[in-house]
């Protein structure tokens, strides 16, 4: 074959190989297609490919082109066995002594299937081999500077796809993992709130006849105590319970114009009491003119009252909280911003703190911030918090602004 007819031959073939590789309906279909053309190319006997498992720590086969059938079935091999001249950066092995090459774990059948020299061509990215190229030779000879950029060029494209196809796999199964995760999370959901449903019930027959029954007992003495206490936890419960029937209930939040300012004065006023008694000051730094845009003003006012108490739970007697409101990302959205001077949140708790049932307090249900991470959601918002131990948290919640056209044709 002249110089000319081979780099023709070469170019077609990696052409279809690389075809093969970018269409990738299968990766079995490109692994077939590299060593039939491989085999083909190269005047060989045949090629196997087998690429490394992680789990079981072999090599497994893969695709093999012109082999006997009782050649294949010998199984994977051990790393230890197919790369024991591992070199760095991986390089083509050419094994000419069958008989002693410490790669060739058959050398009596190989021979015996005609096959007289071989090619090792590991498949590797960033010097992480993950598969390795078996070429199998009728003779020996000489292989030419041109059948090497061949069989390297190959080897590039094919480590690429087996790469790639392997972080798609990883990520349909860590696609998979979160899909369960999340529909065991709806089922939970739906327990929890028919549980709490049932709970309900007796909980308010408990607190009423311990109500009656504590304005009959004579005062100060043990039963009054007790009843107290019984009262307390009952409240408590009932609590804990309406917090999980808020985060199962997903409720559609009903929208209509409204000032995020007018919002947030009004949560300062129902939780200033709760303030006023630690003596924890709030600084209101609000915006002049802030546009309406389309909110439901119950929800919006819950989430505002949960992060507020938040922050002054955070912070020490005589501590202060700065509520922000302004104009965000070139006045497209209205931006509110809750901080406070207490303890922050732990870097390992970040990522935790609008999970359902996470609380670093003692008595806390973890679902306030929860309902609230939904409730803004469902408004197209977003909420996100930055936070350092001992420099005090801050919440920063968005809200696009919206119009009654935009809003409409968004629902739609």
């Amino acid at each position: 074959m002249t110089s000319s007819a081979s780099f023709e031959s070469y170019f077609y073939i990696i052409r279809d190989i690389i075809s093969a590789m970018h269409a990738l309906t299968n990766l079995e279909d490109v692994l077939d297609v590299v060593v039939t053309k491989c085999t083909k190319v190269l005047n060989a006997k045949g090629a196997l490919l087998r690429i490394f498992n992680k789990e079981t720590n072999l090599f497994e086969v893969r695709a093999a082109a012109g082999l006997n059938e009782r050649y294949l079935r010998k199984g994977p091999l051990t790393t230890e066995k197919i790369l024991s001249a591992r070199s760095k950066p991986p390089t083509i092995e050419i094994i000419t002594d069958i008989w002693n090459s410490p790669r060739l774990e058959y050398p009596q059948q190989t021979w015996d299937e005609g096959i007289r020299m071989l090619l090792d061509v590991p498949l590797a990215v960033d010097e992480h081999v993950m598969g390795l190229l078996r070429i199998y030779l009728p003779e020996q000879r000489e292989v030419s500077d041109d059948e090497l950029d061949f069989i390297k060029t190959i080897a590039m494209q094919c480590a690429c796809v087996i790469d790639r196809v392997g972080l798609m796999e990883n990520q349909q199964t860590r696609f998979q993992y979160l899909a369960t995760q999340v529909e065991k999370g709806s089922s939970l959901g739906r327990m929890a709130a028919g549980i709490a449903h049932e709970i309900n019930n007796p909980l308010a027959g408990i607190l009423l006849y311990s109500s009656n029954l504590s304005k009959k007992v004579p005062k100060g003495g043990p039963l009054e105590e007790g009843l107290k206490i019984i009262i307390k936890e009952t409240q408590r419960c009932k609590t804990i319970i309406q917090g999980l029937l808020d985060f199962a209930r997903e409720q559609e939040p009903q929208r209509f114009p409204a000032n995020v300012n007018d919002i947030m004065n009004s949560a300062i006023g129902i939780a200033e009491n709760e303030f006023h008694l630690r003596q924890v000051r709030i600084q209101k730094e609000l915006a002049q003119d802030m546009p309406e845009t389309l909110l439901d003003k119950n929800q919006i006012e819950q989430v505002f009252i949960n992060i507020l108490l938040n922050a002054l739970h955070a912070v020490d007697d005589g501590g202060h909280v700065t509520v922000r409101s302004a104009l965000g990302e070139g006045q497209k959205k209205v931006r509110v911003e809750i901080s406070d001077n207490g303890c922050g949140i732990a870097p390992e708790h970040m990522d935790k703190i609008f999970e359902p049932f996470f609380s670093t307090k003692a008595n806390g249900t973890g679902l306030g911030l929860a309902v609230s991470y939904g409730i803004v959601h469902n408004h197209k918002g977003n909420i996100r918090v930055v936070s350092e131990p001992g420099s005090g948290a801050r919440f920063i919640i968005e809200f696009p602004i919206l119009s009654d056209e935009s809003g409409g044709e968004d629902e739609r």
